[in-house]
């Protein structure tokens, strides 16, 4: 997860303190990608509103995986190449750091070590074999799922796409749930963990599942359980994890935000290529 330099340092919420609705679009897309968007606020509130604003940023990133891999097979390009373009334009959009995050996150968790070290190890640069394994079975299984959504139809694929990406971001929002410490007390983690009350995560979380099984029903009505089962399995599947590493590190970093992204949405185009 990309961190624009701090404006100020974050801070206990103040409830009285007034929140621009953008101030949280832009908290979001300044942090979870790398589009040109200034974060005038950089504090618990804004924190809070981005995380809460997450869905929409993965919205925005799926539609651009998506068009791209639309492009591609519109060019003549077979459905496994429209399917690697489509996984790389999220790597590319975020600069790589969520699947950056995902190996260091499972170099942490595979090294066995006691907390401090284990985030010692996450911080290192290099990535170890436990990263290398996680990025290459994660990223094969992504093109596998995308390849045979494509090779049903363009519309599946470009569907599948924005599903994967906007659950996703929906996990970081169930992440930053209260509740949930930040494993180190600087950092994006520290800035962002914590901020979001559990019931407006279960909100965003209902009304995202509720949205994708409704586009879902353009495919007809299995696919509306299926779409809903891909979000509700992907934010499971990172929820599991989130719980590991909590226990594990004692809460949560920037790169296990990473390791949820790219967990939900792995899971998620899982169950969409389940016929």
């Amino acid at each position: 997860m990309s961190t624009p330099p701090p404006t100020e340092p974050p801070g206990p919420s103040d409830p009285l303190a007034s929140l621009d609705p953008l101030d949280g679009l832009r908290f979001a897309f300044g942090t979870l990608t790398v589009l040109p968007v200034r974060v005038t606020r950089w504090d618990r509130d804004a924190a809070r509103g981005g995380m809460l604003c997450a869905p929409v940023a993965g919205l925005v990133v799926g539609a651009g995986a998506a068009g791209v891999g639309l492009l591609l097979l519109f060019l003549g390009a077979s459905a496994l190449l429209a399917a690697v373009a489509t996984a790389a334009v999220p790597a590319f959009l975020t600069r790589g750091l969520h699947l950056d995050g995902l190996a260091d996150t499972a170099d942490g968790l595979g090294s066995g070590k006691p907390a401090e070290d284990a985030l010692r190890i996450m911080k290192q640069s290099d990535i170890g074999p436990f990263g290398v394994l996680a990025l290459l079975f994660v990223l094969l299984a992504q093109v596998a799922a995308l390849a045979q959504a494509y090779g049903d139809s363009w519309a599946r694929g470009a569907f599948a796409a924005v599903v994967s990406a906007t659950t996703a971001r929906l996990a970081l929002t169930l992440a930053a749930r209260t509740g949930v410490p930040p494993a180190r007390p600087e950092g994006l983690g520290a800035a962002v963990a914590g901020t979001v009350p559990v019931r407006s995560a279960l909100l965003v979380a209902v009304l995202v599942t509720i949205a994708a099984g409704g586009f879902g029903a353009f495919f007809g009505a299995f696919d509306i359980v299926r779409t809903a089962c891909a979000v509700i399995v992907g934010c499971a599947a990172a929820e599991r994890l989130l719980q590991h590493c909590t226990r594990r590190f004692g809460g949560v970093t920037g790169d296990v935000f990473g390791g949820l992204a790219e967990t939900a949405a792995t899971a998620a185009l899982v169950v969409l290529s389940l016929r």
